[in-house]
């Protein structure tokens, strides 16, 4: 790995001792005349201002808090729109005249940023930094894309992470009493307590809740490359899979067996979240987002594991996603955004990322202490270090979710064959990339 990332985050950006690499490259707007900037990590002393663009709670105000006391001459505005609005208005932000210099990445709104050539290609600051060697490769491949943004894992690079996040099992322990190794043990469990007159699973499937199941099912019985392919849109990729008809023909199983709530097509993400602490169910499938609220209302009773597979061997692949930020191509600070950057992949930004309910994007760092969080990343941290963080379906194109969510709908009330409901996909996946 070379240099470590302490003695790296030293010299990287704390340093006044600039590295100067080859000049960057930022598109113009209509994807014209690039713009030449001459790369640093050197943070100047003068007063520099930044505007940031984010949605929702990511850990952005911590984050800017902790770069900005490292650099007291920097001033970070955040600038937040509610989810169902941003990425609309972060298109017109970045289209205007004084666009904000960091903007929250969205593969929504980069399929025409990035053709526009209204963000950075971050290769040259990754190349200054040694970013390759700091952020997992895996969270580095799903913001790296061709200039049409239809194709990931390849071209250049549009985001850097600020946050990670893994799709798991969380499990109510005064009702389990053991952790399943494999998925046939995670099954007896789910029917162990539906013998006990509790609910097995809690599934929110009015919302997202439903296909993150089968998308937790698919990444322990399909083929992670063949998946990896479908998402990025390499070409000929299909959903249309042995390993995909499997997770949706377990799912299948499951809703017959009566694990799956009968009134899960009309419970939302929030409700299904709320019956499992409350101790209704068992099992409730989701990401690590929902820690903190369910720590805070179950207390050691919550406990988490990833889903697991067919053997007993521990899983090594997981969906997950990441809080992650680009650069504005008109920014007048390219390098003190590149540093902002930089400084996401820090073992104190680590910590600001582990305290905001996030899996650190610097997988490496201790955070100590106990609690559900610290085991969240104890069963994550050798999926990232083994580059086994897939993205979630949705990632396939941008009407992904409208097909996904209808038709996992379908799937639990029986009005979809799994024939149907992987074709219905793999039409949205061949309109969008043109197959």
């Amino acid at each position: 790995m070379g240099m470590t990332a302490p003695a790296r985050w030293l010299v990287a950006v704390g340093s006044l001792l600039a590295l100067t690499a080859c000049a960057g490259t930022g598109g113009s707007p209509g994807g014209g005349t690039q713009r030449q900037i001459a790369v640093s990590t050197a943070v100047p002393d003068e007063p520099v201002t930044l505007t940031l663009a984010y949605t929702d709670d990511p850990p952005s105000k911590a984050l800017i808090e902790g770069f900005t006391k490292r650099h007291p001459n920097v001033t970070i505005k955040p600038q937040m729109t509610p989810f169902n609005d941003y990425v609309k208005s972060i298109k017109l932000a970045m289209s205007s005249a004084q666009p904000p210099d960091v903007a929250q990445y969205n593969p929504g709104a980069m399929s025409s940023l990035v053709p526009a050539g209204l963000v950075l290609d971050l290769g040259p600051w990754a190349k200054a930094y040694g970013w390759n060697d700091r952020f997992p490769p895996a969270t580095l491949e799903t913001l790296s894309s061709d200039k049409t943004a239809k194709r990931f894992g390849t071209g250049a690079l549009y985001a850097a992470p600020g946050g990670l996040s893994v799709l798991g099992v969380f499990y109510n322990k005064s009702l389990v009493k053991k952790v399943p190794k494999t998925l046939g043990d995670f099954e007896t469990a789910m029917q162990q307590a539906k013998d006990a007159g509790h609910a097995p699973l809690s599934v929110g499937a009015l919302q997202v809740g439903g296909f993150q199941i089968w998308n937790a099912l698919l990444n322990v019985l399909g083929d992670v490359k063949q998946y990896r392919s479908w998402v990025y849109g390499e070409p000929n990729a299909t959903i249309e899979t042995d390993g995909a008809r499997k997770a949706a023909e377990t799912l299948t199983g499951w809703v017959r067996k009566g694990y799956v709530p009968a009134a899960a097509n009309a419970t939302a993400d929030t409700d299904a979240q709320a019956e499992f602490a409350g101790g209704k169910s068992a099992f409730l499938i989701t990401g690590n987002w929902a820690a903190a609220a369910l720590e805070k209302q179950m207390g050691d009773d919550v406990g988490f594991f990833l889903m697991p597979g067919p053997t007993a061997e521990p899983p090594k692949v997981a969906s997950g996603s990441s809080v992650s930020y680009a650069i504005s191509s008109k920014t007048q600070h390219p390098n003190v955004a590149a540093a902002f950057l930089d400084y996401l992949s820090s073992p104190e930004a680590a910590k600001v990322q582990f305290e905001a309910g996030f899996m650190p994007v610097d997988t490496k760092t201790d955070m100590g202490g106990a609690g559900l969080p610290v085991e969240i990343k104890a069963a994550f941290t050798p999926v990232a270090q083994a580059n086994g963080i897939v993205p979630f379906a949705d990632y396939a194109s941008p009407g992904m979710i409208d097909k996904l969510t209808p038709g996992v709908q379908g799937l639990i009330s029986g009005k979809m064959a799994t024939a149907g409901f992987l074709s219905s996909l793999q039409q949205s996946w061949n309109e969008h990339h043109g197959s």
